[in-house]
């Protein structure tokens, strides 16, 4: 079977990547989302980006019975502050806030930087407030799920982690974006950072499959760069 057969190319106006860049960015997408089921935990974490359908998500989870309070994390960053000038977790909580989430369900963590950040902070969050958390809904960016679990196995790896995210497909990622390069610059980005990470003790290692690392090669060589982390 050749490489990303069965995979459909949209069909798309304006098109800036051509078909074969964008079948490496869909076997990268498919990489980065763990493939989870959903299930009732002791909480959940909405981590910050500037992707506010993190805190949707986490409003359709909890309308369905599956945690009982969510932490919203993160502060400013130099991607987000022009879109959440108050911070992610507290646009994620007003966001959440208006689709029906009860006050009392949410916590917010409004200093994380980074992803270690909003684990560990929100972990302390959790424990000042007295939620026991034997398990943990991680909701996140759907290219962020796999970063996301490496970095909490990494951090707290206590609690059974259940990785979720908006139920997108990368086409309807990327309208909802409207910048084709930069979601795939934001996948490499975070596949570099799954790479990287563990080297530097901040997320667990994950095996990369060859034509998933492949696909990463031809797009770094193609300029898909702008959120890479020096190394």
């Amino acid at each position: 079977m050749s490489r990303n057969q069965g995979v459909p190319v949209p069909d798309r106006e304006q098109r800036t990547i051509t078909d074969e860049q964008f079948l490496d960015a869909t076997l990268i997408w498919d990489y980065h989302q763990m493939g989870h089921e959903p299930s009732p935990c002791s909480a959940a974490i909405g981590l910050g980006s500037h992707d506010l359908g993190v805190a949707t998500t986490a409003a359709d989870l909890y309308r369905a019975n599956l945690f009982p309070v969510v932490v919203f994390t993160g502060g400013n960053s130099p991607t987000t502050r022009a879109r959440f000038p108050r911070g992610e977790a507290v646009h994620y909580r007003e966001h959440a806030l208006s689709l029906g989430v009860p006050d009392e369900a949410i916590l917010v963590e409004p200093k994380a930087a980074n992803t270690g950040q909003n684990i560990t902070l929100s972990r302390e969050l959790l424990q000042e407030t007295g939620v026991g958390v034997d398990s943990l809904l991680l909701i996140s960016k759907p290219y962020m799920e796999r970063r996301s679990y490496a970095t909490c196995r990494q951090l707290w790896p206590e609690p059974e982690i259940i990785c979720a995210s908006e139920p997108l497909e990368l086409d309807d990622y990327i309208k909802s974006i409207g910048d084709e390069k930069l979601v795939v610059d934001m996948l490499v980005g975070d596949l570099q950072r799954v790479i990287e990470y563990p080297k530097q003790g901040f997320a667990i290692e994950q095996d990369v499959p060859g034509d998933v690392y492949d696909a990463y090669d031809r797009l770094l060589r193609a300029g898909f760069d702008s959120r890479l982390i020096s190394t």
